[in-house]
């Protein structure tokens, strides 16, 4: 392969390594994955998982473009959207620990797709993703300890981010199967609400530490 050529083989491995093991790190996108499946099954969640995964790649994208530079020489810039990001991650924990529950053992079941939607938990997930600027820092700091400045940097680029998205997704569905197997026991009016207001206190957990976090 061309682009495995331009790039020491050795190198890519360490590369699938060391984002396997960033990706498995549980954080705000795996939580919603997660919750999503939980709540309203795989099928949904998987519009979750879309909008989680355009968001990253676009700021990674943007990040080679050059925007990880610009958020290291303009920390106001920087601030300001991570500011954005936590309270973005906070109005969503409100949202999960005030969201109101029905026992669904009492009741005739419902659709999933009675209860969301494609395009609300498809923007949801694309924007708890870019909510969070140090993603793009990420990307900056992270992809080009992998790219030989001696060939081309575009497809070693596209390489990495292939790579990641691949990983990414994969973990995406480890935590979407997780939750699906976690809906059977969300039946009940009292278990869903304490689901509620564990996931969105940990939310707020992440917006807080977005908050206090610096470069």
């Amino acid at each position: 392969m061309p682009i495995i050529d331009s790039m020491r083989l050795h190198t890519w491995w360490l590369f699938i390594l060391m984002t396997f093991v960033v990706s498995a790190t549980p954080g705000p996108n795996m939580l919603l994955v997660m919750s999503s499946s939980a709540r309203f099954g795989l099928r949904l969640a998987l519009a979750t998982m879309t909008g989680c995964m355009t968001a990253l790649l676009a700021m990674m994208s943007i990040s080679a473009a050059g925007l990880g530079a610009a958020l290291h020489t303009f920390p106001a810039i920087f601030d300001t959207l991570r500011w954005i990001g936590a309270a973005y991650l906070a109005y969503l924990g409100i949202k999960n620990w005030r969201s109101q529950v029905q026992d669904a053992t009492k009741q005739a079941p419902m659709r999933p797709a009675a209860v969301a939607k494609v395009a609300p938990l498809f923007r949801q997930g694309f924007l708890v993703a870019a909510s969070n600027p140090k993603a793009i820092l990420f990307a900056a700091a992270f992809f080009p300890q992998f790219i030989d400045p001696n060939f081309a940097q575009v497809p070693q680029f596209a390489l990495l981010l292939t790579t990641f998205a691949v990983i990414e997704i994969i973990w995406y569905l480890v935590y979407a199967l997780s939750g699906r197997r976690l809906s059977g026991y969300l039946e009940r009016a009292r278990v869903m609400r304490a689901f509620n207001r564990i996931t969105g206190a940990v939310f707020i957990g992440f917006a807080a530490l977005m908050a206090v976090s610096r470069k």
